[in-house]
């Protein structure tokens, strides 16, 4: 009989994350598989407890809610920038993508959501956020925690 996943094992997987359109955002395919720890909050709670109770050699195909995954949109989220703070000679574009840096030195991930006078409105929500995933999950490997104590 096979050994079922439970939390504390760490595991090996092969995936593909979805959106519900079919478009594809992310997948270990070309790459080394992801390894993490069950329950140890390193992955998206949603695909963390996908994988309990599955065994190596096994595959399925799960649903995961916003709240399972990155969360809501969350309108605070959502901030301005004054203008004379962007870059002399960055253009910006609504949808672009940049990295915002905050006081502590901390990289932030920010899209470009409005362009007015005086001030850029900036999105800092995970662009996931809000949206149902789709993940294709293979187990390739797993075993009792290699994380020590």
């Amino acid at each position: 009989m096979k050994k079922l996943i439970q939390s504390g094992d760490t595991v090996s997987v092969h995936y593909t994350g979805k959106l519900e359109n079919g478009e594809i955002f992310d997948s270990s395919s070309g790459r080394r598989p992801l390894t993490f720890t069950v329950g140890a909050g390193q992955i998206i709670r949603g695909f963390d407890e996908a994988v309990l109770g599955m065994a190596v050699g096994e595959a399925k195909t799960v649903t995961i809610a916003p709240e399972m995954a990155y969360g809501r949109r969350q309108a605070e989220l959502i901030v301005d920038i004054p203008r004379n703070t962007v870059p002399e000679g960055m253009e910006l574009e609504k949808g672009m993508m940049i990295e915002l840096v905050d006081p502590q030195g901390n990289k932030i991930p920010a899209e470009v959501f409005e362009i007015l006078d005086e001030v850029v409105k900036m999105d800092l929500n995970h662009f996931l956020a809000g949206k149902t995933l789709v993940f294709d999950i293979e187990i390739v490997a797993a075993g009792p925690s290699q994380v020590p104590g």
